[in-house]
C-alpha cells in the first residue's frame, strides 16, 4: 500500500499528554463509552462507538480502529483516521504479532522497526503504536484494537491498562452478537 506523508486536512496531529492528563482523559472516555453502550450487544456498533469516543477524548490518537479476525487473517473493521491497511496476515506487523501472541504490543517508535515485517506503514505519519487483542466471552480472539500517534512515545502501561479494561468489559465480559461470521 502506498501512503502519502502529507497529513489530510481533516486529521489533526497528535498531542501527547502527561500521565495525570492521560488517566483523566481515559476516565472521561470510559464513562462516555459505558453510558453510550449500556445494554448494547452488537459487536460492530460497539467497535464504531469505542473508536469515535476514544479518538474524541485522547488528543494523541491519530488513528484508532479494529482489525477483525476473518479467514485466517485480520481485516480492517470500524476505524477513525486515514485509510487503514485492508488486511494483515498474522505473521506481519505489530497487529499480526498482537494477534499471533494474543498479548498487547506497545511500540515507542514505529520507524525503528523493520518495515514490511515488524511494522506495516499504512500511513507514514504514524510514529508510535499500541495494539491490544480483543476476545469474545468464550476467550476466542475476535479482533485487535490498533491505535497510532504521530508522536513518538505516546503509549505506555497506562494506555494498556485502560484499553484492556475497556475491551474486556465490552467484549469478553458481556453478551455479544456478531451479525457476521468472523471465524478464523
Amino acid at each position: 500500500m502506498s501512503a502519502s506523508a502529507e497529513m489530510p486536512y481533516f486529521i489533526k496531529p497528535s498531542r501527547n499528554l502527561t500521565a495525570a492528563e492521560k488517566r483523566l482523559a481515559y476516565e472521561d472516555a470510559l464513562s462516555a463509552i459505558d453510558a453510550n453502550l449500556a445494554g448494547e450487544t452488537q459487536m460492530i456498533l460497539k467497535m464504531a462507538t469505542i473508536n469515535c469516543l476514544l479518538k474524541t477524548h485522547l488528543p494523541y490518537y491519530y488513528w484508532a480502529g479494529f482489525y477483525i479476525v476473518h479467514g485466517g487473517k485480520l481485516i480492517v473493521g470500524p476505524y477513525q483516521g486515514t485509510l487503514g491497511c485492508l488486511d494483515i496476515r498474522f505473521d506481519r506487523g505489530v497487529c499480526g504479532k498482537a494477534a499471533r501472541e494474543e498479548v498487547a504490543q506497545i511500540v515507542p517508535d514505529t520507524h525503528a522497526l523493520e518495515q514490511g515485517a515488524e511494522h506495516i506503514a499504512c500511513d507514514p505519519n504514524s510514529r508510535s503504536e499500541i495494539v491490544v487483542p480483543v476476545f469474545d466471552p468464550s476467550g476466542r480472539l475476535i479482533a485487535v484494537f490498533d491505535v497510532d500517534s504521530t508522536e513518538k512515545d505516546s503509549f505506555d502501561k497506562i494506555d494498556q491498562l485502560y484499553l484492556e479494561k475497556l475491551l474486556t468489559g465490552h467484549f469478553r465480559e458481556s453478551e455479544l452478537t456478531y451479525g457476521y461470521d468472523f471465524a478464523r
